[in-house]
């Protein structure tokens, strides 16, 4: 029963669902930012063609026959060069499996986030380690919701990554005209992602010394009331009233 219940629970949320196309992701699994394992086939000018590798469970992944299909998958935030086309080529090759994290759809293609593995517990995102290299350039994720706080991290991570390569004159980013007029151009853009950023931890730094206060609010009261209850009981005033004719030699 309890090998039932498990193969129902993760049918009705997808988990061993094969997905070929862009339109077969669940709006809450994009919502919720899921990361999903795939194996490149390769690479094209419009993105990453992965195949989605999904969760494999006994008895029934035996018999249950997944479709064949890939997914294009773009890499979010990050506009490549042609030097980034060929580093990925030789970063990722043909099978490799990899992570993609799920920030939105455009149209028939999938913007993500890419990890790829590179030893026991080390990640590599290729978006950041592109822009650290300077084979390409950050663009505003518009499919994003502007005001999640998921949509400034992305956005202040791949911003910081991007300077490391200007400061260090990396790729792109060797002629000092175009780092001038780049810092000028987008100076204003980190420093909005970074004060929004500080806004989000100030808020929820607020949010929960609020809920701090109101507990602390609530725990007084219950305290003054469970005193003032103790002291107008009649074993209390018993006491009282004994210790007091005690005091002054009486019986």
């Amino acid at each position: 029963m309890a090998v039932v219940g498990l193969m129902l629970f993760a049918r009705s949320i997808k988990l061993t669902t094969k997905f070929i196309s862009a339109s077969d992701i669940p709006i809450e699994f994009i919502k919720s930012n899921v990361r999903l394992r795939g194996r490149l086939h390769r690479i094209t000018n419009m993105g990453l063609e992965l195949e989605h590798i999904p969760i494999t469970i006994p008895l029934l992944s035996s018999w249950r026959k997944q479709p064949h299909g890939v997914l294009m998958v773009k890499l979010a935030g990050v506009e490549l060069t042609e030097a980034g086309h060929l580093w990925l080529k030789n970063e990722i090759k043909p099978f490799e499996k990899l992570w993609f994290q799920l920030l939105a759809r455009d149209n028939s293609s999938l913007l993500c986030y890419l990890l790829i593995n590179r030893g026991l517990y080390f990640n590599v995102s290729l978006n950041e380690e592109i822009l650290r290299r300077g084979l390409g350039r950050t663009v505003l994720i518009k499919e994003l919701d502007h005001n999640s706080r998921i949509y400034w991290t992305i956005h202040k991570n791949l911003l910081r990554a991007e300077l490391k390569a200007i400061r260090r004159g990396e790729g792109i980013w060797k002629e000092d005209t175009e780092k001038e007029n780049y810092i000028a151009k987008f100076k204003g853009s980190w420093r909005e992602i970074w004060s929004r950023d500080n806004i989000f931890h100030r808020r929820i730094l607020w949010e929960f010394t609020k809920k701090q206060r109101s507990y602390f609010q609530i725990l007084k009261s219950q305290y003054k009331n469970y005193k003032d209850k103790l002291t107008t009981s009649s074993f209390i005033l018993r006491v009282r009233e004994f210790l007091n004719h005690a005091k002054h030699g009486k019986k």
